[in-house]
């Protein structure tokens, strides 16, 4: 393999190819089912319709809470009366589903651009009875995954202010509830002690539930108390967020979600690392404590176990190269911790780079390829594809993370491969998912090693030629 210039500090370029991503409007399929309580309305062509269908067509049976309001058939726009029809759709949505918000996604349709979503959603939900969020999560941005930016951005703006009445606030709190399930209420009080005296910390970011319960518990290890995520598992339990609370995103891709917080809601942003991969998980945890003036414990041993837990996977790919062709702007986080796995990784694509927000992982990221004495990678923002294939074929990586459509292309050239649009659906946070991710990185790997055992890989490159 050929190895890029050595560099001991970051280097940024940028090219002006093509995106090749999923449309942010796939957000619908993890967000509807994230917040129970929710209902989609996609407002857009059938173009839109069918990728909406085509990327959750399993879920067709289970009576998803999402639909299409299509421009062609329901023409909402050519009958010069938007507020009547979507008032229409809108009160069948109440009488079908009765949510308790609906959500209105604005695609790029030209005639959908120039609706005034924002303006009718406040007169409507008035008239209804129902709060209606607003968000523009269409193929005008960089990566599928700012759908999901856009729609927390636009929620941040529903979150309460402080509430008078304790009960309600408790009300509201579902981790609260959730932890506290069937306990005594001595049990609880004396639980509450043991958390240090902090500001109001409020984490945005859709996680599975069973990743929010972990991070809770291991923030609640360090005496950190969590007072609500955004988003919440129902929308009646979004948080309270009151000027001066810290806010700290989970995920790389939440850059807008956080200059709202900031600018909108006056909060203060802990930029740190994002948990993923123990030693994120720990920089995350350790930055949050420091913040408070918390001194961490027992930090140190946690990550170590987890690494030893880790070493029947990272054998397999110590000293192989990774290269990011750029997709769900998880890129950095995710080469930061392959590398501290063994690997080295010669260049990152990405589709869009927030530097003030992913400052704290890039700095983590540079520090980790000095630790490890491996070259500091090449930081592509919006890839030329062409290019990249040419560098591929240069670099001869042993894995590249791309997204679908290069995949099989790469892999009938004898280039392993593997969907970045993996790492965004599975459980990737947290301490005790750091095998989850080395699972689906070492897949590949493992497969062509079977291959090999069963005497088919002279097959399969005969057939790559082809």
């Amino acid at each position: 393999m050929t190895l890029a210039q050595e560099s001991t500090s970051l280097q940024f370029e940028c090219e002006t190819g093509n995106y090749h991503t999923f449309c942010p409007i796939s957000c619908v399929a993890w967000l509807y089912q994230k917040i129970e309580d929710s209902f989609f309305l996609v407002i857009g062509t059938k173009t839109c319709g069918y990728f909406l269908q085509n990327a959750m067509g399993v879920m067709i049976f289970a009576e998803p809470r999402y639909a299409m309001a299509e421009l062609e058939e329901g023409d909402i726009s050519a009958q010069l009366k938007d507020y009547e029809e979507l008032k229409r759709l809108c009160l069948q949505i109440k009488r079908d589903r009765n949510p308790s918000v609906i959500v209105w996604i604005g695609t790029c349709t030209t005639e959908i651009i120039k609706m005034d979503l924002e303006g009718l959603a406040p007169k409507l939900e008035s008239e209804i009875g129902i709060p209606i969020v607003t968000a523009r999560a269409n193929g005008l941005d960089y990566a599928f995954t700012q759908g999901e930016d856009t729609v927390l951005a636009a929620m941040a703006h529903k979150c309460p202010k402080s509430v008078k009445e304790e009960e309600e606030k408790e009300e509201r709190n579902a981790i609260h509830k959730l932890l506290n399930f069937g306990r005594k209420k001595e049990d609880i009080s004396q639980e509450e002690s043991e958390y240090k005296e902090h500001p109001p910390l409020v984490l945005f970011g859709s996680l599975p539930d069973p990743v929010v319960t972990n991070l809770t518990l291991e923030l609640k290890k360090q005496g950190v108390k969590i007072s609500g995520w955004l988003p919440s598992k129902r929308y009646t339990e979004l948080p309270v967020i009151d000027e001066g609370y810290y806010v700290s995103g989970v995920n790389p891709f939440l850059s807008r979600t956080a200059t709202t917080l900031m600018r909108r809601r006056k909060c203060k942003l802990i930029g740190a690392p994002f948990p993923i991969g123990p030693d994120g998980t720990r920089a995350w945890i350790e930055k949050i404590c420091s913040v408070f003036n918390i001194e961490p414990q027992g930090l140190e041993e946690r990550e170590a176990k987890i690494w030893e837990s880790l070493e029947e996977y990272i054998k397999l790919i110590r000293g192989k190269s990774v290269f990011f062709m750029g997709d769900n702007l998880l890129e950095i986080s995710l080469a930061r911790f392959l590398i501290r796995c063994g690997m080295t990784c010669p260049e990152i694509g990405i589709p869009y780079m927030d530097k003030r927000y992913q400052k704290a992982e890039l700095d983590f990221l540079e520090k980790t390829c000095n630790e490890m004495g491996v070259p500091v990678p090449k930081i592509v923002e919006k890839p030329d594809n062409y290019n990249q294939i040419q560098r591929i074929y240069e670099l001869k990586p042993d894995l590249v993370i791309t997204g679908m459509a290069h995949a099989n292309p790469l892999e009938a050239r004898g280039i392993n491969t593997k969907w970045s649009v993996e790492f965004t659906f599975a459980q990737i946070h947290g301490f005790t998912n750091a095998r989850d991710i080395l699972e689906l990185a070492t897949r590949p790997l493992r497969r062509n090693n079977n291959l090999k055992e069963l005497g088919w890989e002279k097959l399969v490159k005969e057939e790559a030629k082809i």
